[in-house]
């Protein structure tokens, strides 16, 4: 179907029509913005949603514990990542769609500017041939008016036996003139006619029919764009519904994570304070003026009850009821506040120790803190090694750097080591204690083997380091030794051994050192079973100590027993404790393997 052909005459109607699909394009291109504003806004508004119920820092470490509330929080999480589809919806239909139709409609007009131009010359054309086809018929029609009446003249003139024969031959001449435009004017009419004619059919069949194609062309290239573009949109939302549903899925996996029996045990691990329920109130008879007390003899606290009404002691009592000091709702009232209590506890700063929580509590804010000890300790640990390894790359290929920068490094590193280490054992004293376990320390000061030596108090002078992972237990008060009755004690032991070697070397109980010293003993009794470089060096400063500079060769006697020290003898036959942490060993045993 052409437009040239069915629709030759509706010119007019046509260049209306393609004026209102670029009209229609102008409105889509609204609609499409309007469609993406929405998007944005929804979007905008389920993550200022999602911000509104986000847990603060406080709910968080509240309800941390509870499925329900962290089933909650994923939630919100999935809900955030929804939002985030629909504004890939609109980010994509303004940067495709609509951005496509604006171009569309940019070359639309551009296109029916030029087609209109071409038919509006066409028509042009057209309307000059017809006006000078106009112009020559009424030529025509003049001149054979006038050739008619000149030929009347002469007839009449002819007839007339009065006009001289002179005057007859003028009026025949006047005919002759006007008869002879008359057939120019005839002629140029007809050629006239036949060039209009041609004109006209050029017009209505190739000429306007091209302009007419153009603007079919046009209008259904326009058509196909839309439709095209209908469908982008379509495919846009497509493309998100997967993500949404996985979102959709990930609020349904949470739901299914929601566990009540879960949740009442995180209730009661929270808080449970571990003590004892209240036994049997005592009855007091007050006509012997004795109190039968069955409660005492557990340990448990007096709470006694009047049966008497009217004395004096009732009304005493009733007045310690009235401000919630005695009776049987001052036990509830006591219970009701030891929870408040655990609650307000858990956002409020508490003593060192947690002595001032329920024992279930503290039992559980103890690990706690143990546990970030050990996982600080873990990560200065790796940073050490880090630095001990970067050391010995610029020890082998000073090119890379200056090994000695790193040494300040390594000894703070180390301090701090001790000083976490120290702490983590206090609270490992704390959790001891409450547990009701033998303290290592404890053991240590009743007997002092000859294989280990205790490690010292971080107050002391000099630097140490423990190894993760076997922390020595420093009990809390008031069943440990202070740090200065501790070390006196270490060194008392101390010379009660090099007292006894001395008398086992006058027996001659020893023997001497051999070439190779693997599995033997050295000439202090105890077997040297490696040896060790110093990496730092160490200035003695307690008694069991001994000094040494950085690099120096020494054989091993004793290892590191999880007190952060180890025995070594030195080449001038000295002897005694070096930090393990200073030191590189290298043990025979590892040769034989």
């Amino acid at each position: 179907m052409s437009w040239g052909i069915e629709l030759w005459d509706q010119y007019d109607t046509i260049a209306s029509h393609t004026q209102k699909g670029i009209d229609f394009c102008e409105r889509f291109t609204h609609f499409l913005k309007d469609r993406c504003a929405i998007e944005l806004k929804y979007a905008s508004e389920l993550k200022k949603l999602v911000k509104n119920y986000q847990p603060k820092k406080k709910e968080e470490e509240e309800y941390q514990q509870y499925s329900w509330a962290v089933k909650f929080w994923e939630v919100l999480k999935e809900l955030h990542d929804l939002a985030g589809q629909h504004e890939v919806i609109a980010e994509n239909t303004q940067g495709q769609v609509i951005k496509d139709v604006q171009i569309l409609i940019g070359e639309m007009k551009q296109q029916r500017r030029k087609d209109l131009q071409d038919g509006a010359k066409v028509q042009d054309t057209l309307k000059d041939s017809l006006a000078k086809l106009d112009k020559s018929r009424k030529n025509y029609e003049k001149a054979f008016k006038m050739a008619e009446k000149a030929t009347d003249d002469y007839r009449k003139a002819d007839a007339d036996i009065n006009l001289s024969r002179a005057e007859v031959e003028k009026t025949r001449n006047q005919m002759m003139i006007k008869n002879n435009q008359c057939d120019e004017s005839k002629n140029e009419y007809a050629a006239q006619l036949q060039q209009t004619n041609q004109h006209q059919r050029d017009h209505y069949t190739q000429q306007m029919p091209a302009v007419f194609q153009q603007m079919q062309s046009m209008e259904e290239n326009r058509i196909n764009k839309i439709k095209s573009m209908v469908r982008q949109v379509a495919d846009i939302e497509r493309s998100v519904i997967p993500i949404i549903n996985t979102c959709i899925d990930g609020m349904v996996k949470a739901s299914d994570g929601i566990s009540a029996e879960e949740d009442s045990k995180a209730v009661i691990d929270k808080f449970k304070s571990g003590f004892p329920i209240p036994e049997d109130i005592p009855f007091e008879d007050l006509s012997n003026a004795s109190v039968i007390d069955t409660s005492n003899a557990n340990g448990t606290p007096k709470n006694s009850l009047d049966s008497r009404k009217g004395t004096v002691s009732d009304k005493k009592r009733n007045k310690k009821d009235k401000k919630g000091g005695g009776g049987l709702f001052g036990i509830f009232s006591s219970s009701k506040a030891t929870i408040n209590k655990i609650i307000g506890l858990l956002g409020e700063e508490s003593k060192e120790d947690f002595s001032d929580l329920p024992p279930n509590q503290q039992r559980k804010a103890l690990n706690k803190k143990i546990e970030e000890f050990k996982k600080e300790i873990a990560r200065e640990t790796a940073e050490r090694e880090g630095m001990l390894k970067m050391k010995d790359v610029y020890v082998n290929n000073p090119a890379l750097g200056d090994p000695n920068a790193l040494e300040k490094k390594i000894e703070e590193n180390a301090l701090k080591i001790d000083s976490l280490q120290a702490e983590m054992r206090k609270f490992q004293g704390y959790l001891a204690n409450m547990d009701g376990k033998p303290s290592p320390a404890g053991q240590r000061r009743s007997s002092l083997s000859d294989d280990s030596i205790s490690q010292s108090s971080t107050n002391m002078e000099m630097s140490q380091t423990s190894i993760p992972g076997q922390p020595q237990i420093v009990p809390n008060e008031p069943e440990v030794y202070t740090d200065e009755e501790f070390e006196e004690e270490r060194a008392v032991e101390l010379r009660k051994k090099e007292d006894k070697k001395a008398i086992d070397d006058e027996d001659g109980d020893h023997v001497g050192e051999f070439d190779h010293p693997e599995g033997d003993f050295d000439e202090e009794g105890y077997p040297v079973i490696g040896t060790c470089r110093a990496l730092y060096p160490y200035e003695a400063g307690n008694e069991g100590s001994v000094a040494m500079g950085e690099g120096e060769e020494m054989f091993v006697l004793e290892q590191d027993q999880g007190d952060g020290w180890t025995r070594v003898r030195k080449h001038d036959n000295s002897e005694g404790f070096v930090p393990t942490s200073y030191i590189q060993c290298h043990f025979y045993d590892q040769d034989e393997v």
